[in-house]
This record gives structure tokens, sequence and C-alpha cells, in this order.
């Protein structure tokens, strides 16, 4: 049993005052009473209250609690117990046998050298540490991760050239990544956590200063490596062998830190040639990481720590000595990635870092909004997320720090749409009325289309939220759009009213509108947020409603492009009396417009395939006691409550106009079926048609294939009577699964 505390009240003057102060048994105030000032302590004058007390606590039932108003549930919910070391994250240090030392006492104690160590400790020194770098850029803090190496606390205190220079190297690379990911603001707290809890990050030495040391250490390390190499016909020593590996090993690893860090650096740089410049030294970085991979074994090997985390235990590390700096919390375990994996990682990073230096080579808005779209796909690091949103917009506001976004949203627009506002032989083009309304739409649009990139570097679960608050500003600017249509549509009917300026940018804006939706319906099958009942009516909102919408709006896009064309060819043609050739022209929308077919008969194809396995009792319903499916079905669609165009449709409507009763004879499964079937086959003859199919065409075609069989089977009533319920393989596509009857 606890010992129950004495509790005591304090009578002071010039009004009485209660105090309460736990007491143990033994009556050792002098613990407890810190937090008490000694002034208070000496006015006191204390009264035993332990009796009243017990009282008071025995008029409350079981399962009461008084509390103070201050204190409600929101508050007792993130309470924690001090000193609990379930609960409080500065206990994990007691449960240890061993002292645990800072930088400073361990070289006093000798428990550290920092001076003449040998190769497999450096080696062994430098894995770990890459192992508690990427921890850290995986989501953990930097005073569980970096800083449990007691080498980067001080690197002034090195004396061995080589790893006081990667211990600043390493401090400097953190410094950066941190400088990045902030600037980026594209991470969470369950992505990143920035703080550096005091820590000095070598920001009393240049980068240049610490790439130059690197340098010097991997040069002297070059000459150890040649004068070890085995010669022509030479008897070779095993020993002499061992060294010559050991010292390569540690050559390549100092080498790769100089490099990424150089290529960080080199990120920092305005110009857009400093990326070409950052994408060949990442290159030249991947080069070393097969060898660094082969030559693990040459490090020394740590021992797993005996508390929790998996933490490893070796000379210059020690997992505990920061834990007085975390916030009394609940104990988070930050467990250190092993080093086989480390080398993997980096390769992983150095690709998409690769991949990050590509976008510079597109020019047009759409084209970087596809580029952020497919990047986000593979899930990528905050690093490579952060540096990807800075490399395209600069510090200065610029794209690729030349070009300025409202450029980039006119090119789009001409693109897109070719609104007779932007094109150069309309008189609207140099009218300066026209010229001040399509600014300042193209002005008001810059905010949002930074904004939606920014989303993009967001990870996948946040991205779907950041999406459906979006939405509230392209509708705005789905407003105004349509108010400069109408008044550059006034304006253009007095000067040529051959041209007509009807819906241009309000389909450019709309476009996009849908393109959000889409994509925010879309991801809730990767994130695994529909239940298998919920199923049909995502599916029908996307084939029947935004799909069908968005092949109006490519349609409406192309012929407003067409008609302009027409117009300019008729006034070239007016001026030239040559004849000249007509060439037939790939038109610009034309493969978006394949893909959306494509996809509308994916969902009309899983709608129908989900409305017949319902009819025949193979869908799980849960019992609705709390909610209803008007309510779920409202909760998923409640983003598109903003938007205006396309107008949301309520689950009223949806029922109406989903009611199979309306059809005289109402299908049955087996009809479902085989229309289900019909569209699956549909989408892979589209698919099979477009050259140069990219990998989403394959993922597509790999879920249609197998659909139609299973469909067509269902169709001729295989296995109807048995009550197993149907699975879904997302494996080959994120949004549109294989039906598999068991």
């Amino acid at each position: 049993m606890r010992p129950v505390p004495t509790v005591r009240a304090a009578v002071g003057e010039p009004r009485e005052s209660t105090m309460v102060m736990k007491s143990a048994v033994d009556d050792d105030d002098a613990g407890w009473g810190l937090g008490i000032p000694e002034k208070m302590r000496n006015n006191a004058n204390w009264v035993d209250i332990t009796h009243e007390f017990k009282g008071a606590c025995k008029e409350l039932n079981l399962g009461e609690l008084l509390h103070d108003k201050l204190f409600g549930l929101f508050e007792a919910m993130s309470a924690i117990e001090m000193m609990d070391p379930k609960m409080d994250a500065g206990m994990i240090g007691n449960q240890v046998n061993r002292k645990v030392l800072n930088f400073e006492q361990a070289i006093k104690e000798g428990a550290i050298k920092v001076k003449d160590l040998s190769l497999p400790e450096l080696i062994g020194i430098i894995d770990t540490s890459f192992c508690c770098l990427i921890t850290w850029l995986e989501g953990h803090s930097l005073a569980q991760t970096v800083f449990t190496c007691l080498y980067v606390h001080n690197p002034d205190l090195i004396e061995e050239p080589a790893l006081k220079a990667f211990a600043l190297g390493i401090l400097k690379v953190c410094d950066i990544a941190r400088e990045k990911v902030n600037k980026a603001a594209v991470f969470e707290e369950e992505d990143f956590q920035a703080m550096t809890y005091g820590f000095k990050m070598a920001n009393n030495v240049s980068d240049l200063r610490v790439t130059g040391m690197l340098k010097d250490v991997e040069d002297e390390l070059q000459r150890k490596v040649k004068s070890t190499r085995s010669r022509q016909g030479e008897q070779r020593d095993p020993e002499m062998e061992q060294e010559h590996q050991q010292y390569l090993a540690l050559f390549n690893r100092i080498k790769f830190t100089r490099l990424l860090l150089t290529a960080l650096i080199t990120f920092t740089k305005k110009e857009t040639s400093s990326v070409g410049e950052a994408q060949k030294l990442v290159v030249q970085a991947a080069d070393l990481l097969s060898a660094m991979h082969s030559s693990i074994q040459h490090g020394i090997q740590s021992q797993n720590d005996t508390t929790k985390g998996d933490h490893p235990i070796m000379m210059g590390f020690e997992p505990l000595v920061n834990q007085r700096l975390l916030p009394p919390t609940f104990p988070r375990y930050a467990k250190i990635i092993k080093r086989e994996d480390m080398v993997a990682y980096f390769s992983k990073l150095i690709e998409r870092i690769k991949t990050v230096c590509d976008v510079i080579n597109t020019t047009n808005l759409h084209g970087i909004l596809d580029f952020f779209c497919e990047f986000s796909e593979q899930s990528p690091c905050v690093l490579s997320r952060s540096l990807l949103q800075t490399t395209f917009l600069i510090d200065n506001k610029k794209v690729f720090g030349t070009h300025l976004m409202q450029d980039m949203i006119k090119d789009a627009l001409r693109y897109f749409v070719s609104p007779p506002v932007l094109s150069y032989k309309c008189c609207l083009f140099n009218n300066h009325q026209a010229k001040d309304y399509s600014d300042s739409f193209v002005t008001h649009c810059s905010r949002p289309f930074c904004s939606l990139i920014q989303i993009h570097g967001h990870n996948r679960a946040r991205q779907r939220d950041k999406l459906g608050h979006i939405l509230e500003e392209f509708a705005t600017l789905q407003d105004e759009a349509e108010k400069v249509d109408a008044a550059l549509h006034s304006l253009l009917m007095k000067l040529e009213p051959q041209r007509q300026h009807l819906a241009c940018l309000g389909t450019w804006i709309l476009y996009h509108n849908l393109r959000i939706m889409i994509q925010y319906l879309l991801s809730g099958f990767e994130l695994e947020l529909y239940s298998m009942h919920e199923y049909y009516y995502i599916y029908w909102y996307l084939s029947e409603f935004l799909y069908a919408w968005l092949m109006s709006t490519l349609s409406r896009a192309d012929s407003s492009q067409m008609a302009e064309e027409r117009i300019t060819e008729e006034q070239v043609k007016g001026r030239s009396s040559k004849k000249t050739k007509k060439k037939k022209k790939v038109r610009p929308l034309s493969k978006e417009i394949t893909m959306s077919q494509a996809y509308q008969n994916m969902c009309a194809g899983m709608y129908k395939t989900m409305v017949a396995l319902d009819m025949d009792g193979k869908v799980r319903k849960p019992q609705f006691e709390l909610d209803s499916e008007q309510v779920r079905y409202e909760h998923r669609f409640a983003p598109f409550n903003s938007v205006v165009t396309p107008p949301p449709v309520h689950y009223i409507q949806f029922k109406e106009m989903s009611d199979l009763r309306k059809y005289n004879p109402p299908p049955g499964s087996a009809d479902l079926y085989m229309a289900a079937s019909k569209h699956f086959q549909q989408a892979k003859l589209i698919l099979e048609n477009v050259p140069c199919p990219d990998p989403e065409v394959n993922r597509i075609l790999k879920v249609a294939k197998p659909n139609i069989v299973v469909t067509k089977l269902l169709a001729g009533g295989h296995k109807k009577e048995t009550k197993v319920l149907p699975e879904f393989d997302f494996s080959a596509h994120k949004y549109f699964p294989v039906v598999k009857i068991i």
C-alpha cells in the first residue's frame, strides 16, 4: 500500500490562505516543499487538515471527482502524472544501471576517445551517426537521434581530424535540412521535429570551411588507400589487405558526407544553374553507396540498449544523455534504423533528389502541377518534398527564380483555353480596360495556385484535408472568372462581333475545381478511409457526376481553342495570298480527354459491380444506430458544399438519380454485372489505343482485364449461392480494386 500523504494548510497574514503540501510518512518535508518560496514558508502558520480532507473525500461516491473549474475533462486528458515512468519521459534515466555521462564527463573519465581512434571505431561511429540522421528525417527529435552522439555536442574538443570534420559535416547537413524544411513549410508534427534543444549547429564555422576540412581528410585518406594498395606480383598480407579495405571504407564515407553537404548547400543558391550542379553531386554520391554497403562489417558493432527503443550502445553514443531536455510528455521511443537499411534509404533519397532536379525542365503550370502530383504519389520524405518546394518557388517569389507566377498562369490559360484577351492578334490584347480585368484576375489566381502546389508537398493524409479547404478559395475564383468573362465578352462584342469571350476563364477554373474534387475523393481509397458499403456512392459521384463534368469542360476548352485557331488562320489568310499546306495538329488536351474517359468507365464499372453485389447480399452493411447512410454520405461530400459549379449532389438527389426502379423493367444483378463488364471492356479499349502508354495506363489495364472476366462470370451466376464476401485487392492500382470472388 502506498503511504497516505499528510495534508497541511497554512494560515498567514493579512488574510487566511489555504495551501496543500504533501508530506511523506517520515515527515521529510524538505523534498516536497521545494515549490514553496522561503518567505511564504516562514510567514505561514501550518495547520494539519489531513483529518478534514479525508472526511471530505468520504462524502464523494465511487467514480465522483471534485475539480476546479479551470481543470476540466480536456485538461485531464492532456495531463500526465509526473514521475510515473509510463507517462513521464524524464523518468527513463532512473531505470538504467549505468552512469549517464555527457561529452566532457566522458572525456574526463576516459570512457570516450578524442584522438588515436582505430579505423573500425571511426567507421562504426560514422555509420551509426548516419542511422541517427535518417531516424531524425523520419520524424523523431534531434535530442533522441543525432545528438545521442556525444561527438557532435562539441566538435572543438575532438583531436582526430577525420572525426572532427565528420562531426561538423553532419551538423551542417542537419542545419541546412532543418532550414529547408522550415522554409518550405510542408511538414506536420508527425513528419518532422525542427527543435534543436539549444545545441549549436556548428554556426561558428562557415559551410566552405567544413567542406574544405572534409576535402583535406578525404585527400589524406586517398593517399593512405593508395599506399596500402596491393602491388602487381606482390604476396598480399591479410592484415595489410584488411587495413586497405578499412581506409577505403572510411574514405567513401567522408567523401559521401562532403558530396551530400555540398549538394544541400548548392540548393540554397538562387540561380537555376545550381540545380544542375546539385544533380551532378548526388549522382557522384550515389556511386559510393554500393561500396559503403559492402563495408558495413568493417565498423565496430553496437550492442542494443537495455532500455526500450533498441538504441545502439557503443563508444561515443549515449541514448539517455538528453533525456532531461525532452518535455515531460508520454515517452516517445526513437527506434534507430539498422545500418543495413541506411544505405537503401540514402539510395532512395538520392533518387528523389535527382527527380526534384528535373522539375526545372517543366515550363508550363499544368506540367508543374502534374509533376508535383506524381512526385507526391511516391510518398517521399520530408526533406525531398521541401527541396522540391524551395526549388519551385525561390525566395524572390519567382518560379525557379526567373518567371513571375502571373506569366505562368497566362501561359497556362493560352495552352488550355486560348482566351481572346490573351491572344496577340485580338483587339482586346491592347485594350486598357480589358488588360485591367485580365491582370486583376490573374493576380488573384496567383495565391490559390501557389497554395495548391504547396498542398502537394504535404504528406498524403494531410493533403486530403487541405484539398477540402482550398475548394473555398477556388469557388471564389470561379465566381470572379465568370464576372470577368461577362465583362470581356460585352467589350469584345462592340469591337469584334464575330468573336466571343464566354466561359473562357471560367472553364479553366472549373477544370481545376473538378481536378481537386476528383483527387479528394480518390485519395480516400488510397488512405483506406471508405468502408465496403460506401464504395458504390463514391464511384457513382465520380462516374456520373465529376468525370461527366470534367469531360464536358475539356471538350469546351478544346472547342474554344479550335475556334480561336480558326479566326487566327483566317486573319493570316487575309493578309497572305500564298496557299499554305494544312498540317494535322495534335490537340493539346486529347490525352487528358482519353484518360478521363477511361477513368469514368472504370468508376462506372465499379459502381455497377457494387450495386449488383449488394443485390446478391454480398456487401456487409453496418447496423446503423447513431448515424445513417445519409449522415455518412453528407460527411464524405461535405467539402463540396462550398462549390457553386458544379453544384453538390445532396443525398436525396443521389437516391433519386440512382434509383433503379425508374427503369422498366428494373435491372437485376446479372444485368448490372454485364453492364459493368462492358464499362471495363470500354476502358480497356480506350487505354490500349493510347500511343506510348505510361505506367498509369498499364496499372489501370491490370485491373480492367481481370474485372472483365470476374463480372462476366458473376453475370452468368457464378457462385451466386455462396455467402462469402468478395475481396477487393488494391495492390495493382490504389483507386480501383481487382474484385475477387472466393
